[in-house]
């Protein structure tokens, strides 16, 4: 391997967007001496990293960022024809392969996460167009001898003198011209595409299973791979006796990795069946002694320690609540969360003739050419990847073991390795959402304005382990001592220096708050941690919307009209809520229907959330969910609608069910039976409402999902009397730990249709 300089501007570059950071700032294609990873067709115009124009017209787009469902070659793709003057109906897609200029502008990694792909391409893609439309028609005022002036376009054909041209007929002389950047760019009075509702440019090949997903993948002698774990993570392998799997019909090789033991066979189920023949011993792993109870009680100590980091403060906390009328203070607890995507993990490599081929779903291509790199002993350039549909994401295809595993098989056994994930192998041996202890005490004064806000968080953080991820992959010259050594810093910054962002992000922010203070304390039981789904905003949302109402009541003021008079500094914010509000105002719910609300902020979007919610027998049902969004331009609504729907179910099925529980340091959860997800019949209506104030977009993947628990929460409390602080909701649960008492439900003075009978 070569000894890699890692530059100060790369690592600050990547940890900002590990982070959830995003940097603006963009280049359209020649900052890499390197070529483009683009099959050309013969006579084709390549006149940037993102498009390729075939002289038989075809517009095809190298998308940079990865598709798990979210719509973003469809947003995307649709920002490159908004200004091309293309239907992005007929545009031919390609995921882009590996290279600096389809990474996120202004910092070079190629990854998709933070709900920030719209946001970071925005400009950078609708200028794109711009110069590829400018450079056909240069091309053609040449070859139809017509002023450029003259000269207007409109789906992919050049109108000059009454007569309509497809662009393909000017690409050979396109080819002859320099391309200039800096286009003018269309007014959005002129968008004919962007905010529009169009059919999704995947849907098709969706709908007639033609859409390849890295499980598909399937090339000339392809072995299967399986792996056994160790239940506990972190455990060594001890010893194990592999003579009986060997014998097994098709295994060509029983072999100890780094992760485990695999089972190479010639086809899936052989390997998977012999591999449970493997009865492997295990080293005692400090995880092993940890229940769900001892985080419990852990954390629990954690909240009584002065020891934590202080976070974002300002103000007099004192003084604010010696100026408070009114002070509540609760605590929040959520549990470890699985990813639990419908397509598990997956990979399939192949080594031949010093290179490497790689074939998956991940939301990271620069890594994963970055581990195979690694871990077949190869330069990055000689490893190309061949990215693919994921079904699901999340933030669990950040996180690559599996492309390790893969290339390890591959090196040692020389043949091409599909490496497949059981869910049970996901579910029990992947990464997890952290568990999560708040406390929150505030006060209000006598005119409803929030006086204090003090908050604090105890439990693992989410940015040291998704570094010490990323790092091998984004840095594949590095000795692993270096990688070590940098994760470990990232480790210690943020457990004796300053609390991680991502793990109280969301905790603090929204309100007009006079006197704040943020604490977080770390506790870290080993079990390994990333980004799910709307990151810290998963939990923080819950506590803080919670809280929120519970002050409201104290108070004796409407809800909505509590958030109304503290959010007056958050115009956005503020909006979101008095539409809500207003809509929330007349709702008919049936008899026995309780309407509950909650407002968020996060990934620069705001969403405010209605939650019509019944409770019998001690089943909560949720029978509508009214959602209203300002993301910004929403490009197109449609996406924006589904994204808020996925994000609702995602919410409500961890607000109902959502929990992993540790024995012995060992996931007891597998599959979906005891790791239920929403089914359809439980499944609410939702209202969506855009608002589009006219800037630029903002993320839609996760912001959707923070405010529906404690929405519901606020209506369950309605319904039984109960303020319910643990997810997922457990009715009894609440009651018997003492965390509040049944009584008579109190009347709803704030919802004017309150359904009460």
């Amino acid at each position: 391997m070569s000894t890699v300089n890692v530059s100060r501007r790369k690592f600050l570059g990547t940890t900002a967007v590990v982070g959830g950071g995003l940097v603006v700032g963009f280049s359209l294609s020649g900052c890499s001496r390197a070529p483009l990873p683009i099959e050309k067709t013969e006579g084709s115009l390549v006149p940037n990293a993102f498009l390729q124009i075939t002289p038989d017209n075809v517009v095809r787009f190298y998308c940079p960022r990865d598709e798990m469902g979210q719509g973003v070659t469809t947003g995307l793709g649709t920002l490159i024809c908004e200004e091309l003057d293309y239907d992005p109906v007929n545009l031919d897609v390609a995921f882009a392969g590996v290279h600096s200029d389809y990474g996120i502008p202004g910092a070079g990694i190629q990854m998709t996460g933070g709900s920030g792909s719209i946001r970071a391409h925005y400009e950078q893609l609708r200028q794109v167009g711009a110069d590829t439309r400018a450079l056909l028609v240069e091309a053609a005022a040449r070859d139809l001898g017509v002023a450029r002036e003259r000269i207007t376009t409109a789906d992919g054909h050049v109108l000059a003198d009454g007569e309509r041209h497809a662009y393909g007929r000017f690409v050979a002389t396109a080819q002859t011209l320099t391309a200039q950047e800096g286009a003018p760019l269309k007014a959005p009075s002129e968008f004919r595409y962007i905010g529009k509702e169009l059919p999704r440019i995947d849907s098709i090949a969706k709908a007639t299973g033609t859409a390849q997903f890295g499980i598909d993948v399937d090339i000339p002698g392809m072995h299967h791979a399986v792996v056994v774990r160790s239940p506990v993570a972190g455990a060594r392998l001890k010893s194990v006796d592999k003579t009986k799997a060997r014998q097994m019909p098709g295994v060509t090789h029983v072999l100890e990795i780094s992760s485990g033991v695999a089972v190479v066979a010639e086809k899936f189920w052989q390997a998977k069946t012999a591999a449970e023949t493997i009865e492997p011993e295990w080293e005692d792993a400090p995880l092993g002694a940890v229940s769900t109870q001892t985080v419990r009680d852990d954390y629990q100590a954690g909240l009584q320690t002065d020891e934590g980091l202080v976070g974002p403060e300002e103000g007099d906390l004192d003084a604010g609540f010696a100026a408070a009328e009114t002070v509540v203070e609760s605590e929040y607890w959520v549990p470890y969360l699985a990813h639990a995507p419908l397509e598990p993990m997956n990979a399939v490599v192949k080594l031949e003739n010093g290179e490497a081929d790689l074939w998956t779903g991940t939301q990271s291509p620069t890594v994963a050419q970055g581990l195979v790199a690694r871990f077949a002993g190869l330069e990055e350039e000689k490893v190309r990847v061949h990215n693919a549909y994921l079904g699901g994401g999340f933030g669990r295809r950040a996180t690559m073991t599996h492309v390790i595993e893969a290339t390890e098989l591959a090196v040692a056994t020389g043949k091409p390795i599909q490496l497949l994930w059981s869910r049970a192998d996901d579910m029990r041996h992947g990464v997890y959402r952290p568990a999560s202890l708040m406390r929150i005490k505030a006060g209000v004064d006598a005119e409803g304005h929030l006086s204090t806000w003090d908050a604090a968080r105890v439990g693992g953080n989410i940015t040291p382990d998704s570094i010490e991820n990323l790092l091998p992959g984004l840095f594949p010259g590095l000795d692993a001592s270096t990688v070590t050594w940098m994760a470990g810093l990232s480790d210690d910054l943020t457990k004796g220096w300053f609390a991680d962002p991502s793990s109280v992000e969301g905790l603090h922010a929204d309100y007009d708050f006079e006197n704040l203070r943020v604490t977080h304390t770390t506790v870290d039981h080993g079990l390994p941690l990333t980004f799910w789904r709307s990151v810290g905003h998963s939990y923080t949302a819950f506590a803080k919307e919670s809280m929120v109402d519970e002050l409201a009541e104290a108070a004796g003021v409407d809800p909505i009209e509590f958030r109304l008079s503290n959010t007056k500094n958050n115009p956005r914010l503020h909006n979101v809520i008095r539409v809500a509000g207003e809509r929330a105002s007349r709702m008919r719910p049936g008899a026995g229907h309780h309407l509950g609300f909650a407002a968020h902020h996060s990934f620069a979007t705001d969403v405010a959330q209605v939650a019509e919610v019944s409770v019998s027998s001690g089943k909560i049902r949720v029978h509508k969910v009214l959602c209203v969004v300002d993301c910004g331009t929403a490009v197109n609504p449609d996406v924006v609608r589904a994204q808020m729907e996925g994000g609702i179910m995602f919410g409500l099925t961890a607000a109902l069910y959502g929990k992993l529980e540790l024995e012995n340091g060992a996931i007891r959860e597998s599959n979906f039976h005891d790791y239920p997800i929403l089914r359809m019949d439980e499944a609410p209506e939702v209202e969506v409402v855009i608002l589009d104030n006219g800037t630029e977009p903002t993320g839609v993947g996760e912001p959707g999902l923070p405010p529906i628990a404690p929405a519901v929460a606020n209506a369950v409390y309605l319904a039984t009397g109960m303020r319910v602080r643990s997810l997922p909701f457990d009715l009894e649960a609440s009651r018997v730990e003492g965390l509040s008492q049944w009584r008579v439900p109190p009347r709803d003075p704030f919802w004017p249709h309150s359904g009460r009978v």
